[in-house]
C-alpha cells in the first residue's frame, strides 16, 4: 500500500491540527495503521496505532489524552487529530501500515511508510 500523509504546518502551543494519511489500495480495512513521529536528532517513535474497525487504538503516553487516531476505511484514510500541543510534539510525522489485525507500536512492525509531513510547535 502506497501512504501520502499530509496536513502539518506552523502552531502554537496549545493549537490543535488534524493529520491525515491517504492510502492507495483496495485493501486499505486490512491494514493496522499507526502514526509515528522524528524530533531532529532523535529515534522515530511511536504516536499512535489502530486496529482494521477503528475499535482498536494505542497511544505514546506523551500524547494520551490529547492526540486521537481514527480511520475512514470508505476514504482510505487515517486520521490523528491533535489537540494542546506543546513545542516538544515538534517533529517530521510518519503514517505507517501494517497487512495484518490488532495494532503494533513500533516501527520494524509496519511494512508500508509514507513521506511525512512536518510539524513545527512554537512557544
Amino acid at each position: 500500500v502506497q501512504l501520502q500523509a499530509f496536513g502539518g504546518g506552523l502552531v502554537q502551543a496549545g493549537d490543535s491540527l488534524r493529520l491525515s494519511c491517504a492510502a492507495a489500495g483496495r485493501t486499505f480495512s486490512s491494514y493496522a495503521m499507526g502514526w509515528f513521529r522524528q524530533a531532529s536528532g532523535r529515534e522515530r517513535e511511536f504516536v499512535a496505532a489502530i486496529g482494521w474497525t477503528g475499535g482498536s487504538t494505542a497511544y505514546a503516553d506523551s500524547v494520551k489524552g490529547r492526540f486521537t487516531i481514527s480511520r475512514d476505511n470508505a476514504k482510505n484514510t487515517v486520521y490523528l487529530q491533535m489537540n494542546s500541543l506543546k513545542p516538544e510534539d515538534t517533529a517530521v510525522y510518519y503514517c505507517a501500515a501494517r497487512y495484518a489485525w490488532g495494532t503494533y507500536t513500533t516501527p520494524g512492525e509496519y511494512h508500508s511508510w509514507g513521506q511525512g509531513t512536518e510539524l513545527t510547535v512554537s512557544s
